[in-house]
């Protein structure tokens, strides 16, 4: 039987941090998770509430987070895509070209590590200032414009609204970090559990793949109901000694310096087989050119239409089409 997530809701009522800020009550029910799966944790100070799912909702879809009004979150992050955008690199509101291909955004409530490499940012609320504030690329452009966001959405009538129902008591912060407490709420329910894997509704060759993917050594890092162990590696898309530019700031390491070979974090393998193209660079066209530039040394017998297979029944076509996680509405949600 197919597992249905739905958006859950709030009990009701507010709770008072040690700021003395009110903020909606930590009363969020989640869905039924699988056999081994928890609710994932909360960073200090963040509450879900179905107030603030909804504006980061609304934020996740709408161009003013960027400087120009010209890119969205959803306009990299599409969700049939799985949260990503189908392109090697995404283009930056300014023009400036991305450097890593776009991660999805399944289950990443979860993850402890949101970005293919940087290991300081562990919460979606510092990870949604990146693509908003970051200038290695430029992405949406907003660096030092939190005052110029506030005022851009104090305009409209909707926001002011939801902002105070989402954050009562807090005067409706529409700066960084009220949009980014809200966009963290959204993208905690995008969860991921109705695959056919999930539902034990595997056809006779991926029941083989995933023989052939325990075989191979794939678990050792794509582990865990999200298939990534959330470490850095080695993938072997570069020679050993190669440098990544984003480690030094995209310039070359000091005479003499012998840098560290390419490490990237494990994507999560959910809904992979729409996530093309594939790795960090977005260089591999293809699941099986993606696996063969990179594991080639494991692949000695395994049959590659099985293990395929095997990936693309992770695939949750109910995840990719559930409307509470698309557009929203166009009215808005809260009434004068």
């Amino acid at each position: 039987m197919a597992l249905r997530i739905g958006i859950a809701t709030i009990i009701g009522g507010t709770m008072v941090l040690a700021s003395g800020v009110m903020a909606a009550r930590p009363d969020w029910r989640w869905p039924a998770f699988p056999a081994g799966v928890t609710a994932p944790a909360l960073p200090q100070g963040s509450s879900m509430s179905a107030a603030r799912v909804a504006l980061g909702r609304r934020l996740f879809y709408d161009r003013a987070l960027s400087h120009d009004n010209s890119m969205a979150c959803a306009d990299c992050h599409s969700q049939a895509r799985g949260f990503t955008d189908g392109q090697p690199t995404h283009v930056g509101a300014t023009g400036e070209m991305g450097v890593r291909n776009v991660p999805g955004l399944t289950n990443v409530a979860w993850r402890g590590g949101l970005t293919w490499t940087d290991a300081g940012l562990t919460t979606l609320e510092a990870q949604a200032m990146v693509p908003m504030t970051g200038r290695k690329p430029v992405e949406m452009g907003m660096a030092g414009d939190d005052a110029q966001l506030a005022r851009r959405l104090d305009a409209d009538p909707c926001y002011r609204r939801m902002f105070a129902r989402a954050f009562p008591g807090a005067k409706g912060d529409m700066g960084y970090a009220g949009v980014t407490a809200a966009l963290g709420a959204f993208q905690r329910t995008m969860i991921s559990f109705g695959s056919p894997y999930d539902r034990g509704a595997l056809s006779p060759l991926a029941r083989k793949g995933a023989a052939q993917f325990a075989a191979a050594g794939c678990a050792a890092c794509h582990q865990g109901p999200d298939f990534t162990d959330g470490q850095v590696h080695y993938v072997g898309t570069a020679a050993p000694g190669e440098p990544d530019g984003s480690l030094y700031g995209g310039k070359p390491p000091p005479p003499g310096f012998e840098p560290p070979p390419e490490r990237f974090r494990t994507p999560t393998l959910r809904n992979v087989a729409v996530t093309g193209p594939w790795l960090h660079d977005g260089r591999s066209g293809s699941i099986d050119q993606a696996i063969r530039r990179h594991a080639a040394a494991q692949l000695a017998g395994v049959e590659m239409p099985a293990l395929l297979a095997f990936l693309d029944s992770l695939t949750d076509r109910e995840f990719l089409e559930r409307k509470a996680l698309g557009p929203p509405p166009a009215a808005c949600p809260v009434a004068l």
